[in-house]
C-alpha cells in the first residue's frame, strides 16, 4: 500500500495547498481553453491533484484507498518489480486520457474548468473488476453488487449523464477513465480478458 498512501498524501496535500492559494488552484485545474490554445498540457495531469471541496476530495481518496490498494497488490503479484511503476503509470495516464474528450469538446470555452482524480480512480475501479469480476463491491457502503454488474451500471450511468449534462460533474472523464483502465490492463496482460469471460460463464 506504500504507493497508494503516497498518492493519497500527494493528492490531499496539493489540494489543501491549492485551497489556501486560489491562484495556484486555478493554475492546476483543467481550463480547457488554456490547456489547448496555450499548450498548458501539464494541466491534463495536475487537475487530478486538486478538488472542489472536502466531499469531492474524500470520495476520490476513499475509492483510491480501496481500489488503488487492490491494484497495487495485483500489479506487484503479476509484474514483480515493475508493478509499482505500472500502477502509477496507469493512474497518471488515466487522469490525462480521461480529460482528453472534454479538452477537445470544450477547447474554445475559456470558462470551462474541470478538476479531480476521478478519471484515474475510475480506471483503477474498472481494472480491478477486470481482474476479479465476481467480487462484491459496495457503492457508498449501501448498494452491494458483483463488480461486473456495478461496472456496467457505472459505464451506462456515465454515458447517460454525460449526454444530459447540467450537474457540474465531468461524467466523460469517469467514462473514458474507466474504459482506459480496461484497455491498459488488456495491453499489459491480454489473458485477463479470457479469465474474465471464463469467470463469468
Amino acid at each position: 500500500m506504500e504507493v497508494t498512501y503516497g498518492l493519497m498524501i500527494a493528492i490531499g496535500a496539493i489540494t489543501y495547498y491549492a485551497w489556501q492559494r486560489p491562484e495556484i488552484h486555478q493554475k492546476l485545474m483543467l481550463n480547457t481553453h488554456a490547456t489547448f490554445h496555450q499548450r498548458q498540457l501539464e494541466r491534463l495531469i495536475t487537475s487530478g491533484f486538486v478538488h472542489n471541496n472536502g466531499i469531492h476530495l474524500f470520495m476520490n481518496l476513499f475509492t483510491l484507498y480501496f481500489f488503488g490498494g487492490a491494484i497495487e497488490e495485483i500489479f506487484n503479484a503479476y509484474f514483480g518489480s515493475s508493478g509499482n511503476f505500472l500502477y502509477v503509470l496507469l493512474f497518471l495516464s488515466a487522469v490525462a486520457v480521461a480529460n482528453l474528450p472534454t479538452l477537445f469538446k470544450q477547447k474554445n470555452n475559456p470558462n470551462y474548468n474541470s478538476l479531480g482524480a476521478s478519471g484515474g480512480v475510475s480506471a483503477l475501479v474498472l481494472a480491478f473488476i477486470l481482474f476479479d469480476p465476481l467480487q462484491e463491491l459496495c457503492l457508498y457502503g449501501l448498494l452491494c453488487l458483483p463488480g461486473y454488474i456495478l461496472g456496467a451500471l457505472f459505464i451506462a450511468y456515465s454515458i447517460v449523464m454525460g449526454k444530459r449534462g447540467g450537474d457540474n460533474i465531468n461524467h466523460d472523464a469517469h467514462l473514458f477513465g474507466a474504459l482506459y483502465g480496461v484497455v491498459f490492463v488488456l495491453i499489459l496482460k491480454p489473458s485477463t480478458l479470457e479469465t474474465f469471460i471464463s469467470t463469468l460463464f
